[in-house]
């Protein structure tokens, strides 16, 4: 193995390695967001008892149950919450620590440093959907045997390429302004009132769905659901996932040009150890 290829290894693996150790060094912090995680599945299971059976004609496209339709909702919209917070996080972090100046300053380009920075955030997250998952089947009867792996894997990728070139805008905001970022408030609450998270989007009145039709998450719990629910394969989730594609390919180099102009401007300013 050459030089290079070893240091693509190495590199995200150090990291994960010092954000696995900082997060075991929490283990009361570990316990309560695993027992947070069930309280909402428990909360959610008895709040889709009181809908009944008049949820079913607006929730047919999914199998017809509250339960399953908003456990994946609000399990799966963890991934949407670190893309678009992690990479502004690790900035404002080392902003606050000191360290961002050194941090940026090293060798590896800065936005491999945000991407190996939130590795870890990533596949805890995917920890967290599983523990839902677990606890929906185990205690509640929840039924995804049908489940079309290979779709839910194809629909997660886009999903996280989607979201995260709002996140690394987000970074973006964040070098020059150091607080009060709009990006993740304004998209994430959007996000869940129109994105599908808790209520399908054919509820609302027919201008919010026109806007839902804006926003990457809409397509993303769609094809979510279709592929655990209905087990539906990727040709028939082709529609929504060439939409969360289109968006990562016109969000991510978009957003990385200007994260770049954000990085230049603030060293021009020597503002990077300024919080």
């Amino acid at each position: 193995m050459s030089v290079l290829s070893l240091s693509m290894v190495h590199k995200p693996m150090a990291f994960l390695r010092r954000d696995f150790l900082g997060e075991i060094s929490y283990r009361l912090s570990f316990v309560s967001q695993i027992a947070g995680v069930f309280f909402s599945v428990v909360m959610f299971y008895y709040i889709s008892r009181l809908f009944g059976e008049s949820a079913s004609r607006s929730l047919s496209a999914y199998g017809g149950e509250y339960f399953p339709f908003v456990l994946i909702g609000i399990a799966f919209y963890r991934y949407m919450g670190v893309a678009l917070s992690i990479f502004s996080s690790t900035i404002r972090e080392g902003q606050m620590t000191g360290t961002l100046e050194t941090m940026l300053t090293m060798p590896t380009r800065p936005i491999l440093l945000l991407i190996y920075s939130s590795l870890w955030s990533f596949i805890y997250a995917t920890f967290e959907v599983a523990v839902y998952l677990f606890f929906g089947v185990v205690f509640f009867g929840l039924r995804i045997g049908q489940a079309n792996l290979f779709s839910v894997f194809v629909v997660l990728l886009t999903t996280i390429l989607a979201f995260s070139s709002f996140g690394i805008l987000s970074a973006a905001f964040v070098l020059i302004y150091k607080r009060g970022d709009p990006v993740s408030f304004i998209f994430g609450t959007l996000s869940a009132l129109l994105g599908g998270v808790y209520y399908p989007v054919t509820i609302l009145p027919e201008f919010l769905q026109r806007g839902s039709d804006f926003i990457p998450l809409t397509y993303s719990l769609r094809a979510m659901r279709h592929a655990i629910l209905l087990g539906e394969p990727v040709t028939k989730l082709g529609p929504d996932i060439a939409v969360l594609i289109l968006y990562a390919a016109v969000g991510i180099p978009m957003s990385l040009f200007l994260f770049n102009r954000a990085l230049s401007r603030a060293k021009e300013q020597g503002s990077l150890a300024q919080f």
